[in-house]
Formats: structure tokens, C-alpha cells, sequence
């Protein structure tokens, strides 16, 4: 029997990389990925264009979006990926510090691979450093309330910093800020309660907070009234209309008079339904589902505004800057299920009517209407709207605040320094690549403004040796500067979940040895695929 016969396990077509060189191109595809977005990074970071396979073009520095346009394909680049994602999802910023401080986690870890030192001793070091950096940075972590207005809004700046939306920023803050006070509960914030509606048109610094609802949606009926004062809204999610039978129906008449009694109850019908609205002292309706022609004609005449097909979401807006309640069954509509709004009006906003539902007492759903040049300008303006409004929320959650430029990682670094020499054996290697890694943040400022990352990061060292925690880069004027005293202020929560996220996807690749890829035309005969170079085939004696 010949020795030599190839043992098939696999299908064919199938692509298989084993051991260093799995790790190699695992670790080569994530650091391409946080090189992208790495230059994009702080105050001085550049944008990024990506243009679809449509044509529609796309200008952003914010790191979840460029990635999440540029359809990747790798599964370890994947992994970074899903990073930002969850950034975006927890806190809503800083997804290009956690990606890019994954990629630096990964380039250290190949170093210390080089040097053999096993992947779980790494990832063991790994987990050790990223639970002392939280505990570190709880440590330094300074207090906040919702009645630090200046910290809040200091929150807001740096989170627009570098952004499109940077040269209305002063303003823009002030509106995130009072927004999110506004809708902010007990003990819980909800940001989802603050709409972004976006208009093409004047600029930036003609966006506004409404004190209600801003609907896409224009009156139903032409002769009913534009502006509604001491507005008494009644919100309905079933349809103004005769309902047609479930089942499949066949109405038979004999003679003309017969369809006239006919139109005319369903004309009865209609009247019925919008009594019972005018019944219940509404002067507007907002209504989920459709309104007939013949109901619309009766609430013109009656002087009540309304409109129709509605988004569940801003229905439930509505109810919560109203006090309304959504009836579904106009039969129990009463005086009770009525909202209430200062003014209701519809306005002409670029080409398109609008309607204002604005002046709420004490709203819990709140409105920010962007305004800019450009569809192009709003959409970046909406990405730095909704950054500063997740650091906003997610400082007053923790009750914790850091300063920025930096400050943080430096300190972070020089305290992990401290507890490397505390360990036994090699995970005293880890815990120093990853105190090295995380000044990779410090490094890219530094990088991305132009100047000299060695002289700025021993100068921060020096600082923060002589006890200032907040020690940080202006990128501005080049100096070391004490970041709370510059205003440059961050939510804990980026930092711990960047890093929290970093270093757990840094372990989890770091554990992978074997990578197998099924072919296009695995289990169905295809053809081998050619290998690329660098082993990716099978080893000796485990052909296909």
C-alpha cells in the first residue's frame, strides 16, 4: 500500500492556515483595520470619503461608520469591527480609541509571540492589565451631577472637537446639554427620547431645540388651520376609515336608492367617528393609520388639524412630550386621553411643510432640528450630535468624568508599570506591552497634529511623575497642558469600555491557531482554489 496517499478530511476548495501563520494574518488583518481609522483620531484627525457601489459619497472621521461602510470582509477584521460597534451601542462615542487601541494590543502581542511566549501567558497578562486600567481609572475618575452645567457642556465641546460640526460647537453644546437634562428621569436616560430631524438649508448654527415633537408630516386636508394655539391632542393608532370585512364579502343591490343608502352610511360612519374626536374637545389629531377623504372634509370643518400615517416611534414621542395617551378604539376617546402643546403649526422647512409640536409643559421627548449647508454637512453634524449626547448621558449615568488629550492612557500607563513589577513570570511581559499599547492614544494626538510623538509623550511622562494625573497634549498650541483646566473633558465609560472591548477581542484572536475556509465550491466539486504564498496550505501529508 502506498504510504504517500493524501487523506481527505476536508471538502475541496476548502483553505486551511495553521499555527503562527494563522495568528500572523489574523493579527496583520486587524492592525490594517485600526490603521485606517487611526488618522482620523482627535482634534487635528482627518476625514474619511467612501464612495458605494451606488455612487452615494460619504464624509466622516467617525471610526463605527467608516467601517461599518467599507464592508469588510476578513472575520478576524470583522472582530474589530463588531469593537466599534459595541462602543457605539454602550457609550456612542469613542469607537475610534477602542478599535485603535485594539490594533496596537494585537502588535504588541505578535512582538512578545515572536519572543515565544505562549498566547494564553498573553492573554492572561492581558486580563490582568485591562481589570487594573479600570481600577485605575475609577481611581482618578473625578465626580459629576446633572448640575455641573459647565462640566456637561465641556463634555459636549470635546466630544465635537474635530468634527464637522465644530465651527457651531459652543451652540451645538448647549443644545445636547439642555436636551438630555430635559428627558433625563430618575434614574434613568434615555436617549432615544431626543429626535434628530434633519433639514438641508441655512447653517449650522441655525439648528434648534423644540421643546416637543418636529413631525415630517404636513396638515391631510388643505382648508384646516396652520397654527394651533392651546393645542388638545389626541393621538389615534387605528385607522379613520370603514373597515373592510375580514373575509372576502359580495353586496347585492337591486335598485339606485339602495347605493345611496349605502354612501350615505358609510358617510353616517365617518360623521360618527369624527363627533366622537370633536366630542372629546381635540383641536388636533395625529393618527398611525390612514384618514378617509370624507372624515378629513369634516375635521377641516370643524377647524381641527391633522395628519395621518405617523411612525410608531414618533407616536410614541408624541405621547411622551404631551402627556397624551394613544387610544386605539374611538368608542372610549375622552377628555382624559388628550395631550396638551403650547402651539401646533405647520411650517415650510427648506421645501417641505413640517409640523411643530412645540411649547410642551415639561416635555420627556425632546426634538433637535439640524440645519446645514449640505446633506453631506447635516449628516456629519447628526454623527457629532449624537457623540456629544451619548458622552452627555453617559457621564451623568456613571456620575464619572476623566479629563481628555490624553491625560488618562499616560496615567493608566505609568500605574500598570507600577503593578507589572508586582508579577511573577511572563505575564509581567503583557501587562507591560499592554501599559505600552494603551499610549498608543496619546501618541496618535501627538502623530495626527503634526508633531513629535517622542518629545510630547516624555514630556506628558515627566508630568504626570510629579503627580498632575490630568496632564494632556494641547494639539493646538503644541504644549503639555493640564486637560481640566483646558476644558477637555470625557465620560469614564468611553475609556472603560474602549479598553474593556479592546482587550477582550485582542484575546480572543490571540487564542486562534487554526483558521479553515470553506471554498466557493466546497462539497459540490469545485476546483482547488490557488494557495497564497506564506503556508496557507495544508501541512505534509494532510492533502486534499
Amino acid at each position: 500500500m502506498n504510504q504517500n496517499q493524501p487523506i481527505f478530511i476536508l471538502p475541496e476548495g476548502t483553505q486551511r492556515t495553521m499555527g503562527k501563520d494563522a495568528q500572523r494574518n489574523n493579527i496583520m488583518a486587524a492592525k490594517i483595520v485600526a490603521e485606517t481609522v487611526r488618522t482620523t483620531l482627535g482634534p487635528k484627525g482627518m476625514d474619511k470619503m467612501i464612495v458605494d457601489s451606488l455612487g452615494d459619497v460619504t464624509i466622516t472621521n467617525d471610526g463605527v461608520t467608516i467601517l461599518d461602510e467599507m464592508q469588510i470582509e476578513h472575520p478576524a477584521a470583522k472582530m474589530i469591527v463588531e469593537v466599534a460597534k459595541t462602543q457605539e451601542d454602550e457609550v456612542g462615542d469613542g469607537t475610534t480609541t477602542a478599535v485603535v487601541l485594539a490594533g496596537e494590543l494585537l502588535k504588541n502581542a505578535e512582538n512578545l509571540l515572536e519572543q515565544n511566549v505562549h498566547p494564553t501567558i498573553i492573554t492572561r497578562g492581558y486580563r490582568l492589565a485591562a481589570q487594573k486600567a479600570q481600577e485605575i481609572l475609577n481611581n482618578i475618575a473625578e465626580n459629576i451631577s446633572d448640575e455641573n452645567e459647565d462640566v456637561l457642556k465641556q463634555i459636549a465641546i470635546t466630544a465635537m472637537t474635530g468634527k464637522g460640526a465644530e465651527a457651531a460647537k459652543e451652540k451645538l453644546a448647549e443644545l445636547a446639554v439642555t436636551a438630555v437634562k430635559q428627558i433625563a428621569d430618575e434614574h434613568a436616560i434615555d436617549t432615544e427620547n431626543i429626535k434628530i430631524e434633519k433639514k438641508v438649508g441655512n447653517g449650522i448654527s441655525d439648528s434648534e431645540l423644540i421643546q416637543g415633537v418636529v413631525l415630517d408630516k404636513e396638515a391631510v386636508h388643505s382648508s384646516m388651520p396652520k397654527k394651533i394655539k392651546d393645542a388638545k391632542i389626541v393621538l389615534i393608532d387605528s385607522a379613520i376609515e370603514i373597515k373592510s370585512p375580514e373575509t372576502d364579502t359580495k353586496v347585492q343591490i337591486s335598485d339606485p336608492t339602495q347605493l345611496q343608502n349605502f354612501i350615505e352610511q358609510e358617510e353616517k360612519i365617518l360623521k360618527g367617528m369624527v363627533d366622537k374626536i370633536i366630542n372629546s374637545g381635540a383641536n388636533v389629531v395625529f393618527c398611525q393609520k390612514g384618514i378617509d377623504d370624507i372624515a378629513q372634509h369634516y375635521l377641516a370643518k370643524s377647524k381641527i388639524y391633522a395628519a395621518r400615517r405617523i411612525k410608531k416611534s414618533d407616536m410614541d414621542k408624541l405621547a411622551r412630550a404631551t402627556g397624551a395617551a394613544v387610544v386605539t378604539n374611538l368608542e372610549d376617546l375622552n377628555s382624559e386621553d388628550l395631550g396638551n402643546a403650547g402651539v401646533v403649526e405647520e411650517q415650510k422647512v427648506g421645501d417641505e411643510e413640517m409640523t411643530y409640536v412645540k411649547e410642551c409643559k415639561n416635555p420627556k421627548s425632546v426634538t433637535l432640528l439640524i440645519r446645514g449647508g449640505t446633506e453631506h454637512v447635516v449628516d456629519e453634524t447628526e454623527r457629532a450630535m449624537k457623540d456629544a449626547i451619548g458622552d452627555i448621558a453617559a457621564s451623568l449615568k456613571s456620575g464619572k468624568v476623566v479629563a481628555g488629550a490624553g491625560s488618562p492612557e499616560v496615567e493608566v500607563a505609568k500605574e500598570l508599570r507600577k503593578f507589572a513589577t508586582s508579577l511573577s513570570g511572563r505575564e509581567q511581559l503583557a501587562v507591560l506591552s499592554f501599559a505600552e499599547a494603551i499610549e498608543v492614544i496619546p501618541r496618535t494626538l501627538s502623530e495626527n497634529a503634526g508633531l513629535d510623538p517622542i518629545d510630547m509623550l516624555t514630556e506628558t511622562k515627566v508630568q504626570h511623575d510629579s503627580g498632575n494625573k490630568w496632564a494632556g497634549i494641547d494639539v493646538f498650541s503644541g504644549k503639555v497642558v493640564d486637560a481640566w483646566q483646558a476644558g477637555v473633558i470625557e465620560p469614564l465609560k468611553i475609556k472603560v469600555q474602549a479598553i474593556k472591548s479592546a482587550s477582550e477581542v485582542t484575546e480572543l484572536i490571540l487564542r486562534i491557531d487554526d483558521v479553515i475556509a470553506g471554498g466557493e465550491g466546497s462539497g459540490k466539486g469545485g476546483g482547488m482554489p490557488p494557495m497564497p504564498p506564506g503556508g496557507c496550505g495544508m501541512p505534509p501529508g494532510m492533502g486534499m
